[in-house]
């Protein structure tokens, strides 16, 4: 009865060990992608999808790859997106000024014409004196 004691015992050890092998600490690369994760929350976006991009490269077929890939491509996108918005803003201030100036050149084209408006209405009068003279 020992050594049937001794095989269950062996067996629930294998079984254990066999076991532990699928937790999170065991499988390869975690602690990469565990990085990875804790850089995206942390809001080191670049540094996180080079980490995702890293753990993809060393390991490809892992159960987490799939979820590595979208995290690296949503955080690719955001990043495009973000470097996309900046442009944008500049843009739009770059479009404002010449915005501004523009109407600076409004106001004052519109000074001249009034001015000029003036100046052909004096000579009107001044003609229309110089044919009442003859």
């Amino acid at each position: 009865m020992s050594a049937r004691r001794a095989v269950v015992g062996v067996a629930l050890v294998a079984l254990v060990a066999g076991g532990c092998a699928s937790w999170t600490f065991w499988r390869p690369g975690q602690p990469l992608l565990d990085r990875a994760d804790r850089l995206a929350r942390e809001g080191a976006w670049e540094e996180a999808a080079a980490a995702y991009g890293e753990f993809l490269t060393r390991h490809p077929h892992a159960d987490a790859a799939p979820r590595a890939a979208a995290s690296r491509d949503t955080l690719t996108t955001l990043l495009a997106a973000r470097a996309e918005l900046a442009r944008l803003r500049e843009e739009t201030t770059r479009l404002r000024d010449d915005l501004a100036r523009r109407d600076n050149d409004l106001v004052r084209v519109r000074q001249e014409a009034d001015r000029l408006k003036t100046d052909l209405e004096r000579l009107k009068q001044i003609d229309l004196r110089l044919e009442r003279r003859r």
